[in-house]
């Protein structure tokens, strides 16, 4: 198709460079039709690994590819760099912060953002986990803090700054809080060697009764003894409700000094989908039709966590990455079954299962009616997040790094990349003293 034939095509906009709107661009890569691919980053970053950016394990770079880089031999592709501000489904207009941009045909795959339900507070003063900044800063509090308390002659406020709580019981809370002991214990002790660190503690607090309540409750269970073994406190039935930089504050009213909160309890849809007029659901999720189209809007296709779409037994589908993937293709689909005047296809998610790891030698997993725990679990999770990482450099780089932690115990960033927050970490410390 030349250039000519290209502007002559109905354009598809796809917002979002993740896993859905990557696939979707992917996918459409023979058909007749222009790309066009929306994003306030030019990289598709693989969020599954962050928790290995915040702890030390991994750098940004080994996570996150180029868009253009991918799409280089696509030639009904573009990108176009800018942040999504407005989506008008009446004149078909995405306006971003680079100018707007006109569609034929839209899908819809922004992600999602982290959800502190309405907590301000929690949200000022705690750390995600969605964005290559959120790692980097985590990683910079976690290294500062350490570096701090070495200097800290205060027990109580030393206790403070080495008391790390992580929220949320799903796969992330779970890998992250996994991860930072293993840095505390296997790593950190050894750079600190005349500071006793048996006083660093790890937190995982969850608001429900178990830990991954995507996996069977035989598999959450022997997570819990992994992590205690592990010295992680893991806290069932704790819900935080507060949290000012310096206490985290639980329902039941007590409290836990502690200088970092790390937030994965929560996720929701980017609000920009508001921008739509169309009907949301929980989480601010769009509701789509089988399809996944916006109902009365047939040119706008919704998936990953922006669309809410139950599964047969009336439950939504999860925010996941093989969703989003998934649905990706069928509205991809269903463009070109538009175009060729074609029945459309209804979306059937197919479960791959769910893999978790809890650090060194071991993770869980349940692929289709199997379930495996321990070194055979760990492998398998090794496996197919090596597989998914997009580039043979980053592959290759990821591979050496985890190479180079098992063998030798070490972590290959341990940096503190000076940043205006982590200046006003030292000087709140320095006033203190």
């Amino acid at each position: 198709m030349n250039t000519k034939e290209i502007q002559n095509v109905p354009h598809v906009v796809v917002i979002g460079a993740g896993f859905g709107g990557l696939r979707a661009a992917r996918f459409l890569r023979g058909a007749p039709v222009r790309v066009t691919l929306v994003d306030r980053n030019n990289y598709h970053l693989f969020q599954p690994l962050l928790y290995q950016v915040a702890t030390a394990g991994l750098s940004p770079n080994d996570i996150a590819y180029p868009v253009r880089a991918i799409f280089r031999r696509q030639r009904n592709f573009d990108f176009h760099l800018g942040e999504v501000t407005r989506i008008d489904p009446d004149r078909r207009i995405v306006e971003t912060s680079t100018g707007p941009l006109d569609y034929d045909y839209l899908v819809l795959a922004p992600g999602g953002e982290t959800n502190y339900f309405g907590n301000e507070s929690i949200a000022e003063h705690a750390t995600g986990l969605k964005e290559i900044g959120d790692a980097i800063h985590t990683r910079n509090r976690l290294l500062r803090l350490f570096e701090l308390a070495a200097q800290c002659d205060d027990p109580v406020e030393r206790r403070a700054m080495l008391t790390f709580v992580v929220v949320g019981g799903g796969p992330t809370g779970v890998e992250m809080s996994g991860s930072l002991s293993e840095l505390i214990r296997l790593v950190l002790q050894k750079d600190f060697p005349q500071h006793d660190l048996t006083e660093a503690r790890v937190i995982l607090l969850e608001a429900a009764d178990r830990l991954l309540p995507g996996m069977p409750a035989d598999l959450a269970e022997h997570t819990v003894k992994v992590l205690e073994r592990r010295h992680v406190e893991v806290q069932l039935n704790t819900t935080v409700s507060d949290y000012d930089g310096r206490t985290v504050r639980l329902k039941t009213g007590e409290t836990i000094p502690a200088r970092t909160l790390i937030w994965a309890a929560g996720i929701k849809a980017e609000g920009i989908l508001a921008t739509t007029g169309a009907p949301t659901a929980r989480q601010g999720r769009l509701v789509v039709t089988p399809t996944l189209q916006i109902p009365d809007r047939p040119e706008v296709f919704v998936i990953g966590d922006a669309a809410y779409l139950e599964d047969e037994h009336g439950q939504p589908l999860p925010m996941v990455a093989p969703v989003a993937m998934q649905q990706a293709e069928t509205a991809a689909k269903n463009i070109q079954h538009i175009l060729a005047g074609e029945p459309l296809e209804p979306f059937r998610y197919r479960d791959p299962g769910s893999l978790a790891t809890i650090g060194r030698n071991q993770a869980v997993a349940q692929l289709g009616r199997f379930k495996f725990t321990g070194y055979l679990a760990w492998v398998v999770w090794l496996v197919v997040h090596l597989i998914q990482l997009i580039g043979f450099r980053n592959r290759l780089i990821v591979l050496i790094n985890w190479a180079v932690d098992y063998i030798f115990y070490q972590r290959a960033v341990r940096l503190i990349v000076p940043t205006s927050e982590e200046k006003i970490l030292q000087r709140e410390f320095e006033v203190q003293r």
